[in-house]
């Protein structure tokens, strides 16, 4: 079995997470699994993050979503096969 994994670093979420949230809505078809981390204390909420996301589908529609990811400022996808 091939596990196919998108990792998203967002290095600014306050001004992009609406817009890959966007792109994240456009392919919601092709993820099964999505997990959001980013560090949260009593005295900071990070503004940067990672989004592991589990996806399936073609590839093609999985490397359309990755360049759509990775169009956005501050953004930076990649798709890894296991």
């Amino acid at each position: 079995m091939t596990y196919q994994i998108v990792l998203i670093k967002i290095d600014s979420r306050g001004t992009e997470a609406v817009k890959v949230q966007e792109v994240l809505t456009e392919f919601g078809c092709n993820i099964k699994v999505r997990l959001g981390l980013h560090e949260v204390t009593e005295e900071k909420c990070a503004n940067d993050g990672l989004v592991i996301l589990e996806v399936g589908g073609e590839k093609a529609e999985i490397k359309d979503m990755i360049e759509k990811l990775n169009a956005i400022e501050y953004v930076n996808a990649q798709h890894i096969e296991m």
